[in-house]
């Protein structure tokens, strides 16, 4: 979300465009400071600038407070459906919504929100004007269910600009394909895209991959190469997964980006770089920030401008656009993509996104009812006994296959340590070795 802040005049870096056709109604909702140091300030929470705001301590915060009983960024809020969803971010002291600590509720306006020694007040602010794109897609990137198409204007916003983008979703979302569409719409289109994946580069190789080294600079670097960072010259930077980017390398990237230039390792001078900088993740980058993992300063740096892409079970309408375009792209036979078969797609809740649709679609194509059983395509394989066998049997590529590996693992052992501790949660976040509200976070995460 693009927020608008009243009371420090700070500017939203990047607004929706007008977008071409319909017109819905939707609420907005303001909070007001009514006790504590920051009283009345207020942040508007606009439903048609999409995504999440912050509040807490930290510059990258819409409601920036300067309690120091508040965590650095400390909840978030976002508009959905007429409410106003509030969930909190780890902080130290806890969120209270009418005196009940919550990490994660919906409000409906009326409600009061304790933030350490600070009161917020809900208030159902104006109806606002939202208006949607009529478009199926932005470059290759597709959807036309209504979360997508209210993206769009956004998208083409931020495509004809040339500032750093971080784009947010789960795995498989199409974070990679519309960081490409960017580029391709883009004033730097006929410039390199350039791919750096944190998630297949060892810890030690990251600084040399991404700005190069000088020949002798260390034991095998038998020539000069430069990094992508210079390959990258003119055109477009894409760091993918950066939410796993190692954290010493983080002040680098900062400076990289802040200051246009690089140095080689084993080099003694810089090099001037011109180059966009869009990343993604699938992780919570503020959850990263406020555990330390990763860095304010960069991520406020990149974030100039954020898309949360929406997983495919809440775009339910674009999975049988998707996968009839997948049909066609592999060749499948027309007649064999049947109305029945669409509605098993819809039904399914699809873990892995669109990725895992994609994947889906070939195998069917590939071995007709003989292919490996997945949920939504019917095949000749019955489930087995041992979950972690039927997700490897699931032929899903290895970072979804790790995530729903972990999201098992972690469904399993948090069951079984609140089994052993009748369902203390202070004795089983012991038990487990952990902090009590990294195992209730954990807890929360599995519920969902």
């Amino acid at each position: 979300m693009c927020p608008t802040s009243h009371d420090d005049g700070q500017a939203t870096a990047v607004s929706p465009a007008a977008a071409p056709t319909g017109e819905h109604s939707l609420r907005s909702f303001l909070l007001r400071v009514v006790a504590g140091p920051d009283t009345g300030k207020t942040l508007l929470a606009d439903p048609r600038q999409g995504g999440r705001v912050l509040v807490g301590q930290s510059s990258a915060c819409a409601l920036q407070l300067d309690d120091r009983a508040v965590s650095r960024r400390h909840a978030a809020i976002e508009p959905e459906a007429g409410t106003l969803h509030l969930y909190d971010l780890g902080s130290t002291n806890g969120t209270f919504v009418n005196g009940t600590r919550s990490l994660d509720v919906i409000l409906v306006g009326g409600e009061t929100i304790q933030l350490g020694a600070t009161v917020l007040r809900v208030e159902v602010g104006a109806d606002v004007q939202e208006t949607v794109s009529d478009r199926s897609h932005f470059g290759e990137f597709m959807g036309s269910s209504d979360e997508m198409r209210r993206l769009y204007p956004l998208i083409d916003r931020i495509a004809a600009s040339d500032i750093p983008v971080v784009i947010e979703g789960e795995t498989g979302t199409g974070k990679e394909v519309l960081a490409e569409a960017l580029h391709e719409a883009g004033p730097r289109a006929a410039g390199p895209f350039v791919v750096f994946d944190c998630t297949t580069v060892a810890a030690s190789l990251m600084e040399a991959t991404l700005f190069g080294h000088e020949r002798g600079a260390f034991t095998g670097a038998l020539t000069s190469v430069p990094g992508l960072f210079e390959q990258a010259h003119q055109g477009t930077l894409f760091i993918d997964e950066i939410g796993d980017l190692d954290i010493a390398l983080q002040s680098k990237l900062l400076r990289a980006i802040e200051r246009s230039e690089v140095r080689r390792i084993g080099g003694r001078s810089w090099t001037r770089v011109d180059a966009r900088v869009i990343a993604a993740t699938r992780r919570d980058l503020d959850r990263e920030v406020q555990t330390g993992r990763f860095r304010d300063d960069l991520f406020f740096r990149l974030a100039v401008a954020r898309i949360e892409l929406p997983p495919l079970r809440r775009r339910r309408k674009d999975i049988a656009l998707l996968a009839a375009h997948f049909w066609r792209q592999m060749g499948g036979a027309p007649a064999a993509l049947t109305g029945d078969l669409l509605k098993r797609l819809e039904d399914y809740d699809w873990p892995g996104n669109v990725r895992e649709l994609r994947n889906a679609v070939a195998q069917r194509i590939a071995l007709g009812e003989l292919a490996p059983s997945s949920p939504g395509i019917a095949g000749g394989v019955p489930a087995s006994s041992d979950p972690l066998a039927d997700i490897i049997a699931r032929g899903l590529p290895f970072p979804i296959a790790r995530d729903r590996a972990m999201e098992l693992f972690e469904e399993r052992y948090v069951e079984h340590v609140l089994a052993a501790n009748d369902g203390n949660v202070t004795r089983a976040a012991h038990a487990a070795g952990i902090g009590r509200r990294y195992f209730q976070r954990i807890r929360e995460r599995r519920k969902d």
